[in-house]
């Protein structure tokens, strides 16, 4: 009796899910090595934070390019060279004694590569691959490359307490190693002709395009945009608030309340788990109702939870616990509907080079933040006023998708 495979395209959806959660291991080690790198080298907040920085910007500003470069090249080149380069960075930046040497590995090398294996990559699975479902597909390979850099901290909370923090980046390159034989096995560019992706016909699966988007020319097509403008800016505010300002200062941020990093690190943990559910839930979510009104409740729910955060480090128990579970659900929820409205807007493979560019402002958002928390820290001793100011960002950001009426978004209809 024989067993019926499962599509083809949820094979591919599940060789995406390990490379995402692979290579955010990188990331990951950004909280867990600040505290060991300023007692071995001296270093302060702010100029370790500099190298996150780094990192965060190359990544950012690769993510469009690397859009260009799938559809050139295909997708599974891209991303193995990607996963060999994330890998040789981890182990170079072993050998660091420089700050210099720290920005160079940790912050360029390292981001240019991420860069290939962010949610764009998420974008054009489910673009590609999916004629239904795409919101939950996006909503679980999104969780992956967040949660990733989540789930590790507990390991590499405890590497770095028991055996030195270089061990931790022996769990990067590993991750990636494992990660680069599923890419090269189940990762494929797009259905063959004839072959239908999920929920769809044969007639949907279509060769490349003759004539593929301009990375440069699309972000000159739609930058005045109103809906491409309001995105990038709310998405500037979403890196600024998770991947520069939690996933960087929080395990500090916990240490100077008297919180030990194993178990700062184990509260990162959670929220990881607990995206997973969010981000997929999200997803599902954007399938079935308006994405505009989905990220406004998504930015303000997240400017009143870091609004309490200062006071839930001081008191912890409940309140840090509550905190937690709602930053977790809420991490990058916004990925679905900001996939759904830029692709409604622009079209599947215009969309997926102009959500690069939105996911660059998230980037860059998180590399300000994350040097800004660093050097508030060290000029005040708080980080209190960042959490203040971030959840004003959260406010605006939801303000200003309200002002751009994303709930009326229509596809923009090339003039004649």
């Amino acid at each position: 009796m024989s067993r019926r495979l499962p599509h083809r395209a949820w094979i591919v959806a599940a060789a995406g899910f390990v490379v995402m959660l692979a290579s955010a291991a990188i990331r990951a080690t950004f909280g867990v090595l600040m505290e060991p790198l300023m007692d071995e080298f001296g270093w302060s907040h702010s100029a370790i934070s500099t190298a996150a920085s780094v990192n965060l910007v190359v990544f950012g500003l690769s993510a469009p390019f690397a859009a260009t470069l799938t559809e050139r090249f295909g997708l599974r080149r891209v991303v193995s060279v990607a996963l060999v380069l994330i890998g040789l960075s981890a182990a170079a930046v072993t050998q660091v004694t420089q700050l210099w040497q720290l920005y160079l590995t940790w912050g360029l090398v390292a981001g240019a590569a991420t860069g290939a294996v962010a949610p764009v990559l998420a974008a054009t699975i489910a673009g590609r691959w999916f004629a239904q479902r795409r919101g939950l597909v996006l909503g679980l390979l999104t969780a992956a490359n967040s949660t990733g850099q989540l789930v590790f901290l507990p390991l590499m909370a405890h590497l770095t307490h028991h055996g030195g923090w270089r061990w931790v980046m022996g769990v990067v390159a590993i991750a990636a190693a494992l990660a680069l034989v599923v890419a090269v096995l189940a990762l494929r560019d797009r259905p063959a002709v004839g072959e239908a992706p999920y929920g769809g016909t044969a007639e949907l699966a279509v060769a490349a395009p003759a004539r593929r988007p301009s990375t440069v020319g699309v972000l000159r097509e739609v930058v005045r945009d109103r809906i491409f403008l309001a995105l990038a800016g709310s998405f500037f505010v979403c890196g600024a608030t998770t991947v520069g300002l939690i996933a960087v200062h929080l395990i500090p941020a916990a240490h100077d309340h008297g919180i030990q990093a194993g178990q700062a690190a184990s509260l990162m943990a959670a929220m990881g788990v607990l995206d997973i559910a969010g981000t997929t839930g999200s997803g599902w979510l954007t399938d079935r109702f308006d994405a505009g009104r989905l990220l406004i409740g998504y930015y303000t729910g997240r400017g009143i939870s870091l609004l309490i955060l200062p006071f839930a480090l001081s008191l912890q128990g409940p309140t840090l616990t509550a905190f937690t579970v709602f930053y977790g659900l809420d991490w990058i929820a916004t990925v679905p509907p900001t996939v759904a409205l830029v692709t409604q807007r622009f079209g599947r493979e215009k969309g997926t080079v102009a959500f690069g560019w939105i996911f660059a402002a998230h980037q860059l958002g998180g590399a300000a933040a994350a040097w800004a928390a660093g050097f508030t820290r060290d000029a005040s001793g708080s980080y209190d006023g960042v959490f203040f100011v971030s959840a004003l960002l959260c406010v605006g950001a939801a303000g200003m998708l309200l002002a751009a009426r994303t709930n009326r978004v229509r596809p923009l209809v090339a003039p004649a």
